[in-house]
């Protein structure tokens, strides 16, 4: 189970740290992706992080304004986003697929239940 926390209402410019806290003690087996979905458009991939946090991957509409982390001691994610732009605005969710990341949505096997980020111009 994944709780992903950490949005909120902020200005163009902004940054915010997303949180994805998960269950499951198994989570160091799991590499996390950051999904986004705004309204009128479909679900885009975000950024993802390695189960052993070796690789990373972005958008390219993200990769030069948001990091990607992780703390397996703390069976926790996060997805750093600054320079926030108003098109970064959607639901954000992050998604644990067993040992191989992917950008693809669909070979993820848990997902959060998305927190709200809106970029004010």
């Amino acid at each position: 189970q994944l709780e992903d926390s950490g949005g909120g209402l902020v200005q163009a410019g902004a940054s915010l740290r997303l949180s994805c806290a998960a269950s499951e003690r198994t989570f160091s087996s799991y590499s996390i992706g950051w999904f986004r979905h705004a309204p009128g458009k479909e679900r885009e991939f975000v950024a993802y992080i390695g189960w052993r946090a070796i690789n990373t991957n972005f958008a390219d509409s993200v990769k030069d304004r948001f990091t990607i982390s992780r703390d397996n001691d703390k069976n926790t994610a996060y997805l750093q986003m600054n320079r926030l732009k108003p098109e970064d605005t959607a639901n954000y969710y992050c998604a644990a697929r067993y040992y191989r990341p992917s950008r693809e949505p669909g070979g993820y096997d848990y997902w959060g239940q998305g927190t709200q980020v809106t970029v004010s111009s």
